[in-house]
């Protein structure tokens, strides 16, 4: 590791290691990239509406989420899970934007693409309490987290629950890379901080978080 704490990527292209392994590579998208990335993702929440999911135990999630590519994941009484339809429509899941896959290619250092892009809308008051990105079967790839619009208190802990935690701010163009010791940490949205971007013309955040879901054929 470089004495200023950047680590290394394909390409020339290098990230801060933030906290407890968490690599946060900041202003990574220009504004054009920006643009043209939520271009394709309103696209593809025309072809999957983005819709506030219950959890297991019978809560409205406050943030609205669709998904694209191969798998979808979807929360209800059932609990966590990833399908390869929308459950309300019976059809594929859209591809995942193009603008997305090429950030996976920039900052993952991982040999498969993604297979599910979470895309989570964040207005008002919402927010996301840690968790873990669990679900996956394939634990060595990392998880992939780009944000556009409004800035988000962004918050980390430990691979416990009751582990120390440390927040920053991500805002429009950052991306986030949980990989290695960061893979299983749990992690947050405490709030948004509105109006401090014009990127959505009604305001609020979107995230796109990228994962592989299956295991690697042999």
């Amino acid at each position: 590791m470089a004495n200023d704490g950047r680590l290394p990527l394909a390409g020339g292209e290098a990230g801060v290691e933030w906290f407890q392994g968490v690599r946060i590579y900041r202003g990574l998208l220009a504004s054009a990239e920006q643009r043209a990335l939520l271009t394709e993702t309103r696209a593809a929440a025309r072809d999957a509406p983005a819709r506030r999911l219950m959890t297991p135990w019978g809560r409205r999630m406050s943030v609205a989420m669709t998904n694209a590519g191969t798998y979808g994941w979807v929360s209800d009484r059932q609990g966590y899970r990833y399908v390869s339809r929308q459950p309300d429509r019976g059809v594929p899941w859209p591809p995942i934007p193009p603008g997305a896959l090429a950030v996976w290619r920039r900052v993952a250092g991982y040999p498969r693409p993604p297979q599910c892009c979470l895309i989570n809308h964040y207005k008002g008051d919402a927010r996301m309490g840690l968790h873990r990105d669990a679900d996956e079967a394939d634990l060595d790839a990392p998880v992939v987290s780009i944000s556009l619009g409004d800035p988000a208190r962004f918050r980390v802990g430990g691979l416990l629950r009751k582990d120390p935690t440390r927040s920053t701010i991500l805002r429009s163009g950052d991306v986030a890379v949980l990989a290695g010791q960061a893979r299983l940490a749990y992690h947050g949205i405490d709030s948004i901080l509105h109006g401090e971007s014009d990127l959505l013309s009604e305001g609020g955040r979107v995230n796109l978080t990228l994962r592989i879901v299956d295991r690697p054929e042999d």
